[in-house]
């Protein structure tokens, strides 16, 4: 009886380490509400005797009312569809009854905007910065694409980040194709590079896990006529509304299962691989002048002309990803694979379970990728010295062959030669993208060149919601 009674006193710490609950939220693709997956579940703290002294972040602007694609393709057809069937009795039907007081949260003049929560985001990734690096000096630029929600997602994160008034300046870089590749949207001057790239792959496997979906639900509903589109379009609003409302009864595990959740997942997992990942043939090629840009901060030994200890740029959803290819990371198949083969790891047919590309871990809204110069002194095993590491929303990854540090990190000279060798890999933008203009540059020098852009400053207690307002410099 006392083995039964100690056994019985177990079953709560079991039941907890057996617990399967699942957030839709965590698994949107580009669409998610930024999180950390911490996948792998490695420590974000620095190695033990390292010491973070120079870092630089790339981050995708927080989150938004809606992009305009998924809202004019797929949420506002089913939202005016729903307004004119008036004759479905919603609130007699089981999963979906919530329809009938239901209201769409975001309108077309809405689009691309950034909500309150986005602002939030943005707010909060500048105090955990702050946090994480408090002997850094406050920057004096931060880096934006022109676009209105990344802009407005660097003032946020400037407010944040700044004490006192107007003391960091926020550098507008132009999105135009005569940038080139000294830009942070260098894909607009990429020809080769198509934004509908994917969606046919993508498309393909949508129809495919909706066809289901839309029996069951037209079997509950069945003069509403549900296409496949539509029932995209509902889990696209769990999303956004959630990021707009701060919940959405779309994401009720009631009306779709995790299964379902994660067929969709992988349906934009497949968009992202084609369109900027692994199945692009120029997505490393555009993602390697950051990447170079900041390796050449990072290397540095003496401070440059900027004289900072922390870069942030703010893009868009393409950036990102296509930096990761051109850093090799979350390449499904082995890196020295052939090329050739990488499709054959994204089925259309079936969910690649095992797969390293996840769109919802890499890329939810404010997605970001850190790479960090570190001094290390008394790591042991280690000489003391620089090292280098790469995190990607906030969770420490290894690079493929460059692993002599501590921690995720490598040496300086093994960061050096692992730059040069994807360098050798992706060089030749204007070539590679079949750039229209011969006299495009191929390196990326907003960094170092302070006539590139337009700074304007943001002050903390300017006029407007959330003080929007900004004095141009």
């Amino acid at each position: 009886m006392i083995r039964i009674v100690a056994l019985l006193k177990l079953l709560p710490a079991v039941t907890a380490l057996a617990d399967h609950s699942f957030s839709p939220l965590r698994h949107l693709g580009g669409i998610a509400p930024y999180f950390e997956p911490r996948d792998p579940p490695t420590s974000p703290s620095p190695p033990q005797g390292c010491s973070p002294v120079r870092a630089a972040y790339l981050s995708r602007h927080a989150a938004i009312y809606a992009n305009d694609f998924d809202y004019e393709e797929y949420m506002q057809p089913f939202i005016e569809k729903l307004q004119n069937r008036t004759g479905v009795d919603w609130s007699k039907i089981p999963s979906l009854d919530f329809l009938a007081g239901w209201t769409a949260p975001v309108s077309e003049a809405e689009e691309e905007l950034l909500t309150r929560l986005g602002k939030l985001e943005a707010t909060q990734l500048a105090i955990s910065l702050s946090f994480r690096y408090p002997t850094f000096k406050l920057p004096q630029k931060v880096w934006t694409s022109s676009a209105e929600r990344t802009n407005k997602s660097a003032q946020a994160f400037v407010r944040g980040l700044e004490m006192d008034e107007n003391t960091i300046k926020v550098v507008l870089i132009d999105e135009s194709e005569k940038e080139g590749a000294n830009s942070l949207t260098p894909y607009k001057g990429c020809p080769a590079y198509s934004s509908s790239a994917g969606s046919e792959q993508s498309a393909a496997y949508r129809d495919r896990f909706t066809k289901p979906i839309t029996a069951r639900l037209n079997a509950l509903a069945p003069s509403f006529n549900f296409t496949s589109k539509d029932v995209y379009g509902m889990m696209e609003l769990c999303g956004y509304e959630s990021v707009i409302r701060g919940s959405s009864p779309f994401c009720d595990l009631d009306l779709f299962s995790p299964d379902e959740w994660l067929s969709w997942e992988y349906s934009a997992d497949i968009q992202y691989h084609y369109n900027v990942g692994y199945g692009s043939n120029v997505a490393g090629v555009f993602g390697l002048p950051w990447l170079s840009a900041t390796a050449d901060l990072m290397l540095e030994s003496s401070k440059n002309s900027t004289n900072q200890d922390l870069y942030v740029s703010f893009t868009h959803r393409e950036l990102p990803p296509a930096v990761l290819v051109a850093m090799g990371l979350f390449n499904n198949s082995d890196p020295g694979g052939l090329p050739e083969r990488i499709n054959q790891t994204m089925p259309l047919d079936r969910i690649n379970y095992q797969r390293a590309w996840q769109s919802s871990k890499i890329l939810p809204f404010l997605g970001n990728i850190a790479i960090e110069k570190l001094q290390c002194a008394g790591s042991y095993g280690f000489q003391d010295g620089e090292y280098y590491r790469v995190l990607v929303n906030n969770s420490p990854q290894q690079l493929p062959q460059c692993n002599d540090g501590p921690g995720t990190s490598c040496s300086r000279s093994s960061f050096e030669t692992y730059v040069q060798a994807r360098q050798a890999l992706f060089q030749g933008y204007s070539t590679k993208c079949k750039a229209k203009s011969g006299n495009l540059t191929e390196t990326l020098t907003i960094y170092t060149d302070p006539s590139i852009g337009k700074a304007i400053t943001v002050g903390k207690r300017a006029e407007g919601e959330w003080g929007l307002g900004v004095g141009q410099d």
